[in-house]
């Protein structure tokens, strides 16, 4: 029997109105992804949480930097899953450099159950990652946003050759 866990990347402040990057539907995709969260929980289904923090070394980012309330996880998604791992990145990739790998080996995950923020960037690189072959990969649609509806779209349909593509109530 597989193991499934939610992983939700950067749902964070600065892609929130009052955010340096708001993102488009930003607040539906909030409302879907805590529902996410309450059906995983119901189920038994584990949820990480990834968190994108800017790398200072490489001087000040235009978004997500330390120190701002805009690298700060959302509090609805803190409150939805209060007892989630962090994992802390700061490539596309969730896997890259990270303890995801090590998160997911520890709760015995052997599918994974992507959503999050920029859809056509750290939600699909995440998904695609080397590190992410061994796993049953899924995106799940509308638990993720990005710039525009058309952009996400795209994303979606271009990584849906690759892996499952489908909406949180098929998935979880």
């Amino acid at each position: 029997m597989s193991q499934p866990a939610l992983i939700v990347i950067d749902l964070q402040n600065d892609y929130f109105p009052d955010g340096r990057f708001p993102l488009w539907n930003a607040e539906g995709t909030l409302a879907n992804v805590e529902q996410a969260i309450g059906n995983a929980r119901a189920k038994g289904i584990p949820v990480i949480l990834v968190q994108h923090v800017a790398d200072s070394s490489k001087g000040v980012a235009p978004f997500f930097n330390t120190g701002t309330p805009g690298v700060d996880i959302h509090p609805r998604i803190l409150a939805a899953a209060p007892d989630a791992p962090i994992v802390i990145k700061s490539f596309a990739d969730s896997f890259h450099n990270t303890t995801l790998e090590a998160t997911l080996a520890q709760l015995g995950a052997d599918e994974l159950l992507v959503c999050g923020m920029m859809t056509q960037n750290c939600v699909t690189h995440t998904a695609i990652s080397k590190a992410a072959d061994k796993y049953k990969v899924s995106i799940v649609a509308d638990c993720c946003t990005t710039v525009s509806e058309i952009l996400h779209k795209i994303a979606l349909n271009a990584v849906s050759t690759r892996l499952t593509v489908g909406l949180a109530a098929d998935l979880i």
